[in-house]
């Protein structure tokens, strides 16, 4: 929409941990004021592409009854289409709602929710506790590129940096271990996961 580098700006800034993310999100939404149909067109031209391997990893995660959840502070408009191929329920998604009216043929944009825990600084953190409390496991693993996803142990008891995308140095240091693909996690799985193991 022409607003790449202003947009760009505010997102190396929260990834980095340099700005707090709910300030981030507001600025770059106000930036943008993406419509329905604007995100829905910007789909179809840009179709969501997988990193490679995330889709084998996350089947054999499912296969061995290990629990998956998508916990972002993307939109959940975009990140619904990615759960269905990685065949990940709805319901196990946690990430930011963007607010429509749905008067205007459009669907203009008039917000998001404040409600989401994703959607304030240290929001992981209080959506992966949230998820423990109310499904009882005793381990949780958190796997991400992001400052939002390491601020996310505790309540997850390990954190898992990932570097396949782009390497940040913060996430780096706050990992217990660092990857840069996805097939060295499958490999993991596959000698040590045990069926029916919730995690």
């Amino acid at each position: 929409m022409g607003k790449g580098e202003e947009v760009s700006a505010w997102t190396k800034k929260a990834m980095d941990g340099n700005t707090k993310f709910e300030d981030a999100l507001a600025a770059r939404l106000d930036i943008i004021k993406p419509s329905r149909s604007s995100i829905e067109k910007c789909l179809r031209d840009y179709p969501l592409q997988l990193t490679p391997g995330v889709d084998t990893f996350i089947e054999n995660l499912i296969e061995r009854g290990i629990d998956v959840y998508l916990v972002s502070g993307g939109f959940r408009i975009m990140i619904e289409p990615v759960a269905r191929i990685l065949c990940v329920a709805k319901s196990n998604i946690y990430a930011n709602t963007i607010f429509f009216d749905e008067n205007t043929p459009s669907g203009e944009y008039t917000g998001f929710c404040r409600d989401e825990p994703t959607s304030a600084d240290m929001g992981k953190p209080k959506a992966l506790q949230k998820i423990k409390d109310e499904h009882g496991y005793s381990k949780m693993v958190m796997i991400g590129d992001g400052a939002t996803d390491s601020q996310a142990r505790p309540p997850a008891d390990a954190f898992i940096g990932f570097g396949g995308v782009i390497v940040r140095d913060a996430v780096k240091a706050k990992a217990c271990w660092y990857v840069k693909d996805f097939d060295s996690l499958t490999e993991i799985i596959k000698k040590h996961g045990h069926n029916k193991l919730k995690n």
